[in-house]
């Protein structure tokens, strides 16, 4: 299947938005599903088993992120956040409830169609494949990556990762003590549509140390590089 033969569901309360999207979508090549409330996008979800779900946060009766929630029981589908809080408490929780992407409103249709198709490449292609040595790539007293498992303790205890936190992590391990740019970090993890996106990452290494670090707030793996990048620091 390419693409431009992809169904994509919208699920948003907004009909103006939502018919504007579909329409472009469609002189896109993309199969369109619509959906005003999330109680009918779950029921379309069941249906049709779209691609990719277009999800908004706001709306009555039931928001995105327990739509979120009750699709992530049943599938592993793409789905993009479109949402209007900005705040990163707000997308942070969209990303813990299985969201794999988010775009903030208002946001221009040719991004949109960008992240769609990237969203959809990367679902297509799976995870990155690392090293098949059973050897952890990393471990010391607190956390441990085991690459050949796709395992990641911390404190001992499994910690779940989205594919897209398991890429970002790997990356950065793989490249122990060399900071990364941002623009190198997010072309590799999320590719060339994200390249200017560093809010986006920030974001992303926010949620990760959150669940790596021992203080998310005083970072001791997961070290900013001001202007620059990012870097893993070692604690050997």
């Amino acid at each position: 299947m390419t693409q431009q033969q992809a169904t994509i569901l919208i699920i948003d309360d907004d009909r103006l938005i939502t018919e504007l999207v579909r329409r472009h979508l469609t002189q896109e090549g993309f199969e369109v599903l619509v959906a005003h409330d999330g109680r009918e996008g779950l029921r379309q979800v069941y249906l049709h088993h779209p691609d990719l779900v277009l999800l908004d946060i706001m709306m009555p009766q039931m928001d995105g992120w327990t739509v979120c929630q009750r699709i992530r029981e049943v599938s592993n589908v793409p789905i993009i956040m479109l949402t209007a809080q900005g705040r990163q408490e707000d997308i942070v929780r969209g990303l813990e409830d299985g969201a794999d992407d988010y775009i903030v409103k208002p946001f221009e249709l040719p991004v949109l169609v960008a992240r769609i198709r990237a969203n959809l490449r990367r679902a297509a292609m799976g995870p990155v494949e690392m090293a098949s040595s059973e050897e952890p790539l990393y471990a010391d007293s607190w956390l441990s990556f085991n690459a050949a498992k796709r395992r990641v303790t911390v404190n001992g205890q499994p910690v779940k990762l989205t594919p897209t936190e398991y890429n970002l992590l790997a990356l950065l391990i793989r490249n122990a003590g060399r900071v990364l740019t941002y623009r190198e970090m997010l072309e590799q993890v999320w590719g060339w549509e994200y390249i200017d996106d560093v809010d986006y990452l920030r974001v992303y290494i926010w949620h990760l140390r959150r669940k790596l670090e021992p203080d998310p707030k005083n970072p001791r793996y997961i070290l900013t590089e001001h202007g620059v990048g990012y870097r893993f620091e070692s604690q050997h």
